[in-house]
């Protein structure tokens, strides 16, 4: 981070001196790696934004190839160890008073955006086709509600406990039929 700063600021001012009318460009940071998690403060401190890529982050931290068939049943990005992670990257990045995005499988997710959106995260980016599943979601789910439900989310240890946990909430909310086969 601190090279690739360093070029950016180089080639900025290199502008500048050509005489070009030009703006300094907001800088973020993908989080992607448990590395980048626990670096999260430090990382936030330096840039505009903190972004986080739901697949990778997912897939590196249970250690789980999704592209294998024989593990790929095991990657599940509502795992615990995956939530408490991106707790961490907001949280962090709150101390900085830095916006965290998320991108990636996570954020076309209805189930998975109830936490989102809870955690404070605003602005996800996804699949075309997610959009109005998602925008149905955060219409009709406040934050607040998302946030005592993030916190019932945050204690469990199982992510099938979880998964069941956040369709029962979605069904509850009338939202069911996101979730539902079929629906």
């Amino acid at each position: 981070l601190t090279d690739a700063l360093g070029l950016i600021h180089q080639a900025y001012g290199e502008l500048l001196e050509e005489g070009e009318d030009v703006e300094m460009p907001r800088i973020g940071v993908m989080i992607e790696v448990p590395s980048a998690v626990y670096q999260a403060g430090s990382l936030a401190r330096r840039v505009d934004y903190l972004s986080i890529g739901t697949n990778d982050l997912t897939q590196y931290l249970l250690a789980v190839d999704r592209n294998n068939p024989r593990v790929a049943g095991l990657y599940d990005s509502l795992h615990p160890a995956v939530i408490r992670a991106m707790m961490q990257v907001v949280e962090s990045a709150r101390v900085y008073d830095k916006p965290v995005s998320v991108c990636g499988e996570m954020a076309g997710d209805p189930a998975a955006v109830i936490l989102l959106v809870g955690m404070g995260i605003k602005s996800l980016s996804m699949s075309v086709a997610s959009l109005p599943r998602i925008k149905w979601a955060v219409r009709n789910l406040s934050r607040e509600r998302a946030s005592e439900i993030l916190s019932a989310v945050l204690v469990m240890e199982d992510v099938h406990d979880i998964r069941a946990y956040l369709y029962e909430q979605l069904e509850q909310a009338g939202l069911g039929g996101l979730v539902r086969a079929g629906k």
